[in-house]
């Protein structure tokens, strides 16, 4: 048969099975053979020949006090071995492309840096008046949202000395910022208005990780005169939506 470098279209029937059971067992969290059999449908005997399959490659645990089983430590393997191998910005490049369609404005995505995060790709607006995105441009951590959301769920912390002053705007009291800081937090983004730039409004939110960590920042931005208060309000839901979906692709639970 000629390769056609395309998967497969049928499948192993014993696999699905095992699959299947493996689903069931990931659901339950602490599950014994014959609660599994009645989940699935599948006769018991070949449940508990399946989980000593499972159990014998590490993907399930069997429980010699209650005869349960439980998930194994080889899909932690695997899935940290599946998480090193993805590539952020083509996970990250739908969600931009879809908060871009859904604001008309530009679309960020940045990675935490010391202390300003980086910009790594962007979606740029349609609209005939842009803002301006750039890749490799810093995002200066007290005076814009992603530089915000770095300081609040990340390592980043300031310099010491004053915090430079860009617009009549920007926030150069620390015990200001450290309450806005605290805001964020508690509601899972950031906003700058006309902190960096006169007529730049922005919005940011955090990408986590599988260990809850912070491994990017998504943001949309721009110009005041289109992307006022009430814009930046409405963008929130959006993109929160669209950071939590990332996030869960990149194995978090946040």
């Amino acid at each position: 048969m000629p390769r056609t470098g395309k998967p497969a279209v049928r499948t192993v029937a014993a696999v699905e099975r095992a699959l299947t059971v493996l689903d069931a067992v990931a659901e339950a969290e602490d599950v014994g053979t014959n609660e599994l059999a009645r989940q699935t449908g599948i006769n018991p005997s070949t449940v508990s020949r399946l989980l000593a399959t499972l159990a014998a490659r590490g993907l399930v645990r069997h429980i010699e006090e209650t005869g349960r089983y439980r998930l194994g430590p080889r899909l932690v393997q695997l899935g940290s071995a599946a998480l090193a191998g993805l590539d952020l910005r083509e996970l990250a490049r739908p969600v931009l492309t879809a908060l871009a369609a859904e604001t008309g404005e530009t679309a960020t995505l940045s990675v935490p840096g010391e202390p300003d995060a980086i910009t790594i790709d962007f979606v740029q607006s349609s609209s005939s008046v842009q803002s301006v995105a750039r890749v490799g441009r810093p995002s200066v951590a007290h005076a814009t949202a992603t530089g915000k959301v770095a300081l609040a769920f990340g390592r980043a912390e300031l310099p010491a000395g004053a915090l430079r002053a860009y617009t009549d705007r920007t926030t150069t009291d620390r015990r200001v910022l450290e309450a806005e800081l605290a805001q964020v937090r508690a509601r899972g983004f950031a906003e700058a208005l006309g902190e960096r730039e006169d007529d730049l409004n922005a919005i940011a939110a955090p990408v986590f990780g599988a260990r809850g960590e912070l491994v990017a920042i998504v943001g949309v931005q721009g110009p005041e005169s289109r992307f006022d208060k009430v814009e930046v309000a409405r963008a929130s839901g959006p993109l929160l939506g669209r950071v939590r979906d990332l996030s869960a692709t990149l194995g978090s639970t946040e």
